[in-house]
Formats: C-alpha cells, sequence, structure tokens
C-alpha cells in the first residue's frame, strides 16, 4: 500500500458499516493489497462472506461460536464470548506485528467495547502499535470520543428510516 496507513472508523446506529468497511477491503484487493478482516461477535452467515471468498488477498476470521445477543447468554455462553474475543484481539495484535496486511478490518469491535469485552485502554493502545503503512478500520455503533479523536476518518452512519420500523425483518442478500 502507499503512503501512510490510517485510522478509520464506521460508527452510529444506521446500516451499512460493515457494508462500507468491506468495500473499502475491495477496493484495496483491486489493488494488490492484501485485507484481513477480523469479526467480533458475529456469527452467522452472511453474502459478503460468501463473495469474499473468491477475492484473492481478503481473508475474514472469526473467533465467536456462541449465538446469540451477548447480553442475553447465561453465564457459560458469556464466558465463552470473553475468551472468544480476547483471542481475536491477540490475534488482531499478531496480525499487526507480523505487518500480515496492508488493510485490517475490525469489524464490529465498538460492539466488543460497549459490551466491556474489549478494553478501550487495549484498543487505545493496540492502535498506538499499528505499523506506519497499515490502514485500521473499525465499525460498530458508539464510537467513544478518544477513539474518534485518533482516528482520521470518522464516518457516522445514522438511521433516518429502516424497514424494521414497518415490521420488515432482515432479508437475504439486502441485510445479509
Amino acid at each position: 500500500m502507499e503512503g501512510k496507513g490510517l485510522i478509520q472508523i464506521y460508527t452510529g446506529d444506521g446500516k451499512g458499516k460493515t457494508t462500507a468497511a468491506i468495500g473499502q477491503g475491495i477496493r484495496a484487493c483491486g489493488r494488490g493489497c492484501r485485507v484481513i478482516m477480523v469479526q467480533f461477535l458475529k456469527t452467522s452467515d452472511s453474502g459478503e462472506l460468501e463473495i469474499i471468498k473468491k477475492i484473492d488477498g481478503f481473508d475474514v476470521f472469526r473467533f465467536q461460536t456462541q449465538e446469540g445477543f451477548y447480553w442475553n447468554l447465561d453465564e457459560a455462553g458469556r464466558s465463552r464470548v470473553e475468551a472468544e474475543t480476547k483471542a481475536a484481539l491477540e490475534f488482531a495484535e499478531r496480525v499487526m506485528a507480523d505487518k500480515k496486511c496492508d488493510i485490517l478490518i475490525l469489524d464490529e469491535i465498538l460492539g466488543a467495547l460497549s459490551n466491556g469485552l474489549v478494553k478501550l485502554d487495549s484498543l487505545i493502545r493496540l492502535l498506538g502499535n499499528k505499523p506506519e503503512g497499515m490502514e485500521v478500520v473499525l465499525t460498530g455503533r458508539g464510537a467513544p470520543e478518544e477513539l474518534i479523536e485518533k482516528a482520521d476518518l470518522v464516518t457516522q452512519m445514522q438511521k433516518v428510516k429502516h424497514p424494521l420500523d414497518k415490521g420488515i425483518g432482515a432479508r437475504r442478500g439486502i441485510e445479509y
């Protein structure tokens, strides 16, 4: 990748944060860059994962196995998610330390942060260890001010209207 790698954040209550990060990754792959996406708190299948498998240089890593929202899990489920999140964060640290990619996407890491699975100081330290030429993209709702200040690009996805408001559920090929 050419130039200095920056920190990007896609946040807010609107749809499209992961989609924007994946679009950035696809664009980078089109220019010969290597992309690694680490997904936090995601277990279900989605259309983008199927197409990413066909893109050379774009790899997705998931560590979560527990289905369901974190706040709805029993104690054993929460403990499992906590251990898996720790493993995902350690993996991201190794990716950075070993400079294994040009773009590192930490998808839904802000959700892991807001659920107390990742500590803010640990995430800030991770970003501080970012290699000069690596771009890092963070997604999820509720980016704290400390991360917004550290980032070079922040996009706020704001929900104005959503099909869920009318009782229309997630649709295959559109929301997943």
